[in-house]
């Protein structure tokens, strides 16, 4: 108890500074950079399916199931990681990550069975990219930010998309021009390029630096490290799952994760392959989306700071599983104006579901809010890898992927309704319906 007080008395805010820009801007923006650096990863699952397929004959349903391992365990290591942050700090544990990303990815260069696929790819880099999921920029909105959270929450959720932007047409070149094996490196390098930045810029807590929050009244001690990260982030879900948001927000994220990460990211490029579109093609409508991504989610953000967050969550929804139903119609050999359409509209959707989903959690958990919000991510993950395995399944029974389209869209219409269940009290107290 005297050694907390006398930490607290050390940290004292300092003499009133006329700094134009506040540091927690700065550190949004490292953390911007960052995220940016390990979406590399990301871009990789829906490029590597058919050239793994053509050189090992491996089925998709199997290296399906070797990315929803991936998928998977960046959604259930993110409540730990959130846990980890507040016990060793933000930039230990996004450091080590980043390693680890490194590793598996360089690993997968001289793998020649499948299993190895799972181990590298599956296991090691879906540990670190857990670590380096959403909870991350929660905790760094959660301790840097009282004023425009949601603004900053959705700029750095479209931070991935930004990577997406950057490295889908890169890696799909490198696959075109030379092998999926360099693009594998690539991944690695740009997982440790990010690692000295993390390591010299990103500061755990304003107070590191002796200033509030953005948007505090006043001055916040940097509280002491927080013990038995595995147990706190349990405690914290066994507490959360006795409340009926927690499921809601954990199922409409499930959908989430199913109709984004699952599906188009991982499956879109073989599908719109299995119509003769280029694969180069392919990829560059992806990173398209990513670039209407940032835009929609950075909106998303804005409106959240201003409107009802369980009403933008129904839109979402609604609008994703309509532009789903319509996506078998669209693929062909060429790009055409209907698919752009599609594109740019699923683009502005992609993660806008972040903000208002990240902003409930605040509102009902707190202090357990990023954990609880890692747990939510969990349930996006753990639907993104039963439909990147699904997908694959059901592209070797049937021939095609229109049937995963259309259960998708079908599925985000559930999303909405389950967003709406979701009421909130007198007081700003969610409640169920």
């Amino acid at each position: 108890m005297t050694q907390t007080t006398e930490a607290a008395t050390v940290q004292q805010p300092p003499k009133p500074t006329r700094a134009r820009v506040h540091r927690a801007w700065f550190v949004a923006a490292v953390t911007f950079v960052t995220i940016i650096g390990a979406a590399a990863f990301r871009s990789v699952p829906g490029l590597l399916i058919d050239p793994l397929h053509d050189e090992f004959g491996w089925s998709r349903g199997t290296i399906g199931a070797a990315v929803s391992v991936n998928l998977a365990l960046y959604g259930l290591t993110a409540p730990f990681a959130a846990a980890l942050m507040d016990r060793f700090g933000i930039r230990k544990v996004v450091a080590v990550a980043l390693t680890v990303i490194a590793a598996g990815s360089w690993l997968t260069v001289w793998m020649t069975a499948a299993w190895q696929l799972m181990l590298y790819w599956g296991l090691l880099v879906g540990l670190g990219s857990g670590s380096m999921a959403l909870a991350f920029a929660a905790t760094v909105t959660n301790r840097w930010f009282t004023a425009r959270r949601g603004l900053v929450s959705g700029i750095l959720t479209a931070a991935s998309a930004s990577g997406q932007l950057i490295f889908l047409p890169l890696l799909s070149w490198i696959i075109e021009r030379y092998d999926w094996r360099p693009a594998a490196v690539t991944v690695a390098l740009a997982a440790l390029a990010v690692v000295p930045f993390v390591w010299l810029l990103l500061h755990d807590h304003p107070a590191d630096v002796g200033q509030k929050p953005y948007g505090a009244a006043e001055f916040v001690p940097k509280p002491p490290p927080v013990p038995g990260a595995a147990r706190r982030a349990v405690t914290v879900l066994l507490s959360a799952v006795r409340t009926g948001p927690f499921w809601l927000l954990a199922g409409t994220f499930a959908i989430c994760g199913a109709s984004t990460n699952g599906l188009i990211q991982t499956h879109f490029i073989p599908a719109a392959h299995d119509h003769h579109m280029p694969v180069q093609a392919a990829a560059s409508l992806l990173a398209v989306i990513g670039v209407f991504d940032v835009v929609g989610t950075i909106a998303s953000g804005w409106f959240t700071d201003r409107f009802e967050p369980r009403r933008l969550l129904a839109v979402y929804y609604a609008l994703r599983g309509v532009s789903l139903m319509f996506l078998p119609l669209l693929l062909g050999p060429a790009v055409h104006p209907p698919m752009i359409f599609f594109i740019v509209f699923y683009g502005l959707d992609w993660v806008a579901t972040v903000p208002p989903t990240l902003a409930l959690c605040r509102e009902q958990y707190g202090e357990d809010s990023a954990i609880v919000f890692g747990w939510v991510l969990a349930s996006h993950q753990v639907g993104a890898a039963v439909v990147a395995f699904l997908g694959g399944v059901a592209r070797d029974t049937f021939g095609s992927y229109d049937v995963v389209w259309y259960a998708s869209g079908a599925l985000c219409a559930a999303a909405a309704l389950m967003a709406l269940v979701i009421r909130r009290r007198a007081g700003g107290e969610v409640a169920v319906a």
